[in-house]
């Protein structure tokens, strides 16, 4: 266990001297900010663009922003926020293959299943930090302009586009003990990730697939019930699983 906790240190400390810890830290908090921002300006900026709309035969009425705008918001903009994530720690293991750390550090003892832990742990704790942050700041200006309370389901709403999140970091860990470039990563994660959104187009399919998960925000409005989400949920977390156990046999198979 103390190689593992070593290398887990190394990768934090790596995280934080590369600069990418306090990246992902701003990155999300200013999406956090972003969003009840948004919705408390809409009234101000329709009011300024009504003149222009008018000329166009657009009509500008009095436009009434709540508690369900700014999170609207939240749900619109947290996709952006884990591409950003995805791209930046894409390159987790890669960049080990090309440096030789990695051979380095299994030549010292560490195991290499203590490897894909170690970077598992380390995806899933940064998304869990940036995540939770930008909630936190979009929960706590939204419930200084306006009021939470009357949020139905807001926090399982949020857990399941956060192991929507841990599902994509799955991809990762997996497409990563495989390949050889980022480049390579993304495209397989994002494959997979349009061919789960597909999955979910076909009616009786969709509550089997993760992209589902996506649709989370319908449950502040009242379309969709939780007992909806439940078998998208199961097969999430399902996957999730497998695709961090089957890394670990193609990282020992692999070459390095």
């Amino acid at each position: 266990m103390k190689t593992l906790f070593a290398f887990l240190k190394k990768e934090y400390l790596e995280a934080a001297r590369t600069g990418r810890l306090m990246f992902l830290v701003l990155l999300f908090a200013l999406f956090g900010i972003m969003n009840p921002a948004i919705a408390k300006l809409t009234p101000f900026m329709m009011e300024m663009f009504s003149d222009a709309l008018a000329e166009s035969g657009l009509i500008v009425t009095n436009i009434q922003v709540d508690a369900f705008t700014s999170w609207a918001q939240f749900f619109k903009n947290i996709p952006i926020a884990l591409i950003a994530f995805a791209l930046i720690m894409s390159d987790s293991f890669t960049k080990e293959y090309r440096s030789g750390t990695l051979l380095l550090a299994l030549t010292k003892g560490l195991s290499r299943y203590k490897v894909v832990l170690a970077k598992t742990v380390l995806l899933l704790s940064l998304w869990t930090l940036g995540y939770g942050l930008c909630f936190a700041v979009t929960y706590g200006y939204t419930a200084y302009f306006w009021d939470n309370g009357q949020m139905e389901h807001l926090f399982f709403a949020a857990a399941m586009w956060w192991l929507f999140g841990v599902w994509v970091i799955g991809l990762i860990i997996l497409f990563s003990s495989i390949l050889q470039n980022n480049t390579g990563v993304m495209l397989c994660t994002g494959g997979i990730a349009v061919l789960a959104y597909l999955w979910g187009v076909i009616p009786k399919a969709k509550v089997y697939s993760p992209a589902l998960l996506m649709n989370a925000g319908s449950i502040l409005t009242g379309v969709e019930e939780i007992g909806a989400y439940r078998k998208a949920v199961f097969i999430t977390a399902f996957m999730c699983i497998i695709c961090v156990s089957a890394s670990i046999p193609m990282i020992n198979k692999r070459q390095l």
